[in-house]
């Protein structure tokens, strides 16, 4: 095998990176752009010991996986955030939920018992949770800007290299695709990227540039709130602010209205705050700081508001079904436990995970603005939600009183810590830690600190399942067993998805 070669393999499997994976003469080559059950032609751009890269020369026989009747997108070959744009959902849905478990197998060392209902040989593996609707599901587009940097003319006029880009970064490439449609975001999203462009176009606005440390946006990011219609727009910003603000504003209202007018009336979509960002530093350019949402969970509507560096799950439907999930591991929990420790009986007024008459105490870590603690908050003796980030407890505490729920209480620290220390832990007497972390996943002091803490109940949602099976690992060597997993698909025609796991400690 060598460098420049033209291979034809029929393509077996996907990598976790969205690549497909065929064989050669013995070699494994990765080949992006293919499909499980393509038969192709593909040019080895790289040679390894064991396994090789290859680029698409020539689809010899499409996969019956493959949408083949019409392009999904415009911009599929130069955009690559929809890796699997052109592959059907059932077969996105079988990738994914082979993807997930298999890293838990391998990587968490964790035996799923196969469906026999038998806990002793293993562990639940519940089939993926489809989305349910597979566009247009993002409520967050984060989209740089860029006008190729700047050029100097006669007089020492200086001028954008290009028109404006708004759009997205293929990957390993720091060249902006312009894109002016997107499958997955909002149509008030896209309205708001092209009066951005109308303005500076106008106005000869530039990107900014780093080598001459010149020029105004780095980027504009749009949050829309699924449950309310309300928009909000984020400018990154190099200076103190946009010159000829009020054109922008007045642009960005008028298109983001006209997206929203699907039937006669009034539109669904409505600018209700306009921000920029310096750094850390944010400012409130129109209307108000937040947005607010909706959601529904357990029969309960709740109130969110979202700041410009709110976390928030991008794909509303399925952000309520996540946490649907993990109300009913709550709720599964605190059931068995109190069945367990009342001696098999459980009293029916109580929802408690240790038979006292309570409902349990839950940890809600990585909480961010609460969300999740908030859901489950009814079915609870009293949430206790940990964040590291002092802006996102604010939030958190505000959108508890906003939703007039009195037991549920959030902090600004760190969670080791905050567990580490005995005389804290018997205060909050926790049965049920809930963790949300970043796609990097706990910090391993975190995980021990729980450990330590005599925490009986772990529900961990991860949006990383490397991540999760590593942390699995982590928690099985602190007595933990896994008890149930099952993957739910926020992220449809991307590589990514979430699963939530419940983990209980052996007697």
């Amino acid at each position: 095998m060598e460098k420049g070669q033209i291979c034809e393999l029929r393509i077996e499997d996907m990598s976790s990176e969205g690549s497909g994976i065929g064989r050669c003469d013995g070699f494994v080559v990765f080949v992006p752009g293919t499909v499980p059950g393509d038969v192709v032609k593909a040019e080895l751009t790289k040679v390894k010991k064991r396994y090789a890269f290859g680029s698409p020369v020539e689809i010899v026989e499409a996969s019956p996986d493959r949408i083949t009747e019409e392009e999904p997108c415009p911009y599929s070959d130069r955009c690559g955030g929809c890796p699997y744009i052109e592959i059907r959902y059932d077969a996105q849905l079988a990738i994914k939920e082979k993807q997930v478990r298999e890293k838990l197998e391998r990587m968490g060392e964790v035996s799923f018992c196969e469906g026999s209902g038998d806990e002793s040989a293993g562990a639940r593996f519940n089939p993926i949770i489809p989305a349910e609707g597979i566009y247009g599901y993002r409520n967050k587009a984060a989209m740089p800007i860029s006008t190729g940097g700047l050029m100097t003319a006669k007089g020492g006029i200086q001028h954008p290299v290009h028109e404006p880009r708004i759009g997205f970064r293929p990957a390993k490439s720091h060249e902006v695709t312009d894109c002016t449609t997107c499958l997955l975001q909002t149509d008030a999203a896209m309205a708001a990227a092209e009066a951005t462009r109308r303005f500076m176009e106008e106005d000869h606005i530039c990107s900014y540039d780093k080598r001459w440390d010149k020029g105004l946006f780095h980027g504009m990011t749009v949050r829309t709130a699924f449950g309310t219609g309300e928009v909000m727009v984020v400018y990154d910003i190099n200076g103190k602010g946009i010159p000829n603000a009020a054109k922008l504003i007045e642009y960005l209202d008028e298109a983001i209205y006209e997206a929203g007018l699907y039937d006669a009336g009034d539109s669904y979509f409505s600018l209700e705050s306009v921000v920029i960002r310096n750094g850390k530093k944010t400012e409130t350019l129109a209307g108000k700081s937040t947005i607010t949402d909706i959601v529904e969970v357990g029969g309960r509507q709740l109130q969110f508001e979202i700041s410009a560096d709110s976390f928030y799950q991008v794909n509303h439907a399925q952000m309520q079904n996540l946490y649907s999930l993990v109300r009913g591991y709550c709720e599964q929990v605190a059931q068995e436990g109190t069945a367990a420790d009342a001696g098999g009986v459980c009293d029916t007024e109580c929802s408690g995970a240790c038979g006292t008459g309570r409902r349990p105490v839950i940890l809600d870590l990585y909480c961010g603005i609460g969300t999740i603690g908030l859901c489950v908050a009814d079915i609870a003796e009293h949430v206790h939600g940990i964040e590291i980030v002092k802006q996102a407890t604010l939030d958190a505490n505000r959108n508890a009183t906003i939703n007039g729920i009195v037991n549920a209480t959030y902090r600004c620290g760190k969670a080791e810590e905050i567990l580490g220390d005995e005389e804290a832990v018997k205060e909050l007497h926790p049965d049920i830690a809930i963790l949300d972390p970043p796609r990097a996943g706990c910090k391993e002091n975190l995980l021990t600190a729980i450990a330590g803490a005599g925490i009986r109940n772990i529900i961990y949602v991860s949006c990383d399942p490397a991540t999760l099976a590593r942390d699995i690992k982590l928690l099985r060597g602190h007595g933990y067993e896994l008890v149930e997993a099952t993957p739910v698909d926020l992220f449809p025609n991307t590589l990514h998805v979430e699963c939530v796991v419940l983990m209980s400690k052996k007697a």
